[in-house]
């Protein structure tokens, strides 16, 4: 959904390191490829036509900078403290691995259509790094069909 700045309540944003350079950066990005990832919003218990922002004060705050007046976000349906301890959680589980990126590419290919500039654009990456995931998991399927088909043979498995 789209909101306007002035329906989002900020008052966590205090919580979060301001770091200029990659700060900049994110404004580079939302200004050559748009907002691709939603902040993520919560329905204020006491204005119901605001919503409190869980994710995403740094994309608001470049946004900003570049003169847009919305932002597109999601509604957790869960109150304020539930939806500030799951952003938690998942910002602070163990990064995926190389391969476990790649298979996500992959599906996202193949199952949906994205090409790899998509990809990388999607992802805020490069083609470069897209294309290594890919051949990763490309890398993997044959050795493993490599080995499934001596273990046939050796057993004379059709």
């Amino acid at each position: 959904m789209q909101l306007e700045f002035h329906q989002l309540d900020r008052r966590w944003e205090h919580l979060r390191v301001r770091r200029p350079h990659p700060q900049r950066r994110l404004m580079a990005s939302l200004a050559e490829s748009g907002q691709q990832t939603p902040i993520v919003v919560v329905l204020s218990p006491d204005h119901h036509d605001r919503y409190l922002v869980i994710d995403g004060h740094k994309r608001i705050a470049a946004l900003q900078q570049l003169g847009r007046d919305t932002v597109e976000a999601t509604v957790w349906e869960m109150n304020a403290a539930e939806a500030l301890l799951l952003d938690r959680s998942l910002r602070f589980s163990p990064q995926e691995s190389a391969l476990e990126q790649g298979w996500l590419l992959s599906e996202m290919e193949q199952r949906f259509g994205y090409s790899l500039e998509e990809l990388a654009r999607r992802f805020d990456r490069s083609v470069s790094w897209v294309s290594r995931r890919l051949a990763l998991v490309n890398c993997c399927r044959k050795r493993f069909s490599s080995k499934c088909a001596k273990e046939r043979s050796r057993r004379n498995w059709p």
